[in-house]
């Protein structure tokens, strides 16, 4: 099980450059080795031919299940259909170059089992679980009618598929943290404060108290592992952080004292490229509001990030649109508006991989992501030409990858 790419520019996803042209040698799954062009042919030898040969990409907060389906369908539409959708979603995902995805909230436990187990085809999968919400929150899409809770059933459909956890006070939450790990979580994602696609919760407001936030935390870090939030305002992160949150999602809204608390505590800021543009997420008309209130404050959000030194991960958050989803490499791309060609490779390739890193123990693949080098796990896509020249290659990925590798196995290409 050996391959060889002859005649490569290797890029170094740590130094952010571009090696000379070599051979990188992959062998049962593993990168072997980096060497001069000319070595012993052995195994499948790929041409190269100069091209640009870099880490497989990662997205960092993505949702396997929820990514292409129209929210009415998620809400009503049988489940079945919505995992048929998501494995097919999963294919057009690492046929993109994604060979690995931070799933940040929704029943995505059995759609990586069938990947990894080779029932079909798609990027290793960190999973979150169900998104753990309060009454209210960001991850509630119950309609009024069902509420009181009850009056309905004990759990709303929502609920019953493994996409969000609503739970209220330090118990009910302790009992959702729990319950993920124990489905196989990596890590575990809560919503701490209002959202734009939810319908009944306001921007501003701050979800869960600092007591019910720290028990998750002291329940995920029992297992090794860290606990994400949504959040926008500086509020609802300061309160996080106090919790022990080790990374925010999203945060558009913050100010610079909280960007300078992040720093200082080390906590990760997981930062979307989310503008009120062609590629927007889909969301209904009277939350665009919400939406509009949040994509301003994105330009500031990535100053404040770099002003302070924040570590920064990059994800897209698709939701609800399929049309949307095929845009991924181009939402990377975009990341070229507040850092150089080389820094976006970098994020969404070893800088990423750092992240991933912090599930400890309940890392689901053992093994160095995001990097060329001996001993890293063989994710690899050669690209046809060079993107720390031409950045927009990564949004055209069905031409411009002509190989994309996974663990070793090619999955495109010769």
């Amino acid at each position: 099980m050996t391959t060889v790419f002859r005649d490569v520019r290797v890029f170094d996803s740590k130094k952010g450059v571009l090696g000379d042209a070599a051979e990188v040698v992959v062998r049962d799954g593993l990168v072997a080795g980096i060497r001069p062009i000319g070595g012993d042919s052995e195994g499948t030898v790929i041409d190269g031919g100069g091209r640009t040969l870099i880490p497989g990409l990662i997205d960092a907060h993505w949702h396997s299940v929820f990514a292409t389906a129209p929210l009415t369908t998620l809400l009503l539409g049988d489940v079945g259909y919505l995992h048929i959708l998501a494995g097919a979603s999963a294919r057009e995902t690492l046929m993109r170059g994604f060979t690995t995805v931070r799933d940040a909230g929704g029943p995505s436990f059995g759609l990586k089992q069938a990947i990894d187990t080779g029932v079909t085809p798609g990027p290793r999968i960190y999973p979150s679980g169900a998104m753990i919400s309060q009454t209210g929150g960001h991850g509630d899409f119950r309609n009024r009618h069902e509420i009181p809770r009850g009056r309905l059933g004990h759990l709303s459909d929502a609920e019953l598929i493994g996409g969000v956890c609503i739970a209220d006070g330090v118990d009910a939450v302790l009992q959702g943290v729990r319950e993920q790990l124990m489905l196989g979580a990596s890590q575990i994602k809560l919503m701490a404060g209002g959202g734009v696609a939810s319908a009944h919760d306001p921007l501003d407001v701050t979800q869960y108290t600092e007591a019910e936030l720290r028990v998750a935390v002291e329940a995920a870090e029992n297992w090794g592992t860290y606990v994400m939030v949504h959040s926008y305002t500086p509020r609802a992160v300061q309160q996080a952080i106090r919790a022990g949150v080790r990374c925010v999602e999203h945060g558009q809204l913050l100010d610079d004292q909280t960007a300078a608390l992040m720093a200082e505590k080390g906590v990760w800021w997981s930062l979307q490229p989310f503008l009120d543009d062609e590629d927007a997420v889909p969301v209904p008309p009277q939350n665009r509001h919400k939406f509009l209130a949040m994509t301003q404050g994105t330009d500031n959000a990535f100053a404040l990030a770099r002003k302070h030194g924040v570590r920064v991960a990059w994800g897209t958050d698709t939701l609800f649109d399929a049309g949307l989803a095929a845009k991924q490499g181009k939402q990377l791309a975009k990341m070229t508006r507040w850092f150089s060609p080389a820094e976006v490779l970098t994020m969404a390739t070893a800088t990423n991989a750092e992240l991933l890193a912090m599930s400890g123990p309940r890392n689901p693949y053992p093994g160095t992501l995001g990097v060329i080098e001996e001993g890293a796990i063989a994710d690899l896509i050669l690209v046809d030409g060079n993107p720390l020249a031409d950045i927009s290659l990564l949004a055209r990925p069905e031409s411009a990858f002509t190989v994309i590798m996974k663990g070793g196995e090619i999955v495109k290409g010769a």
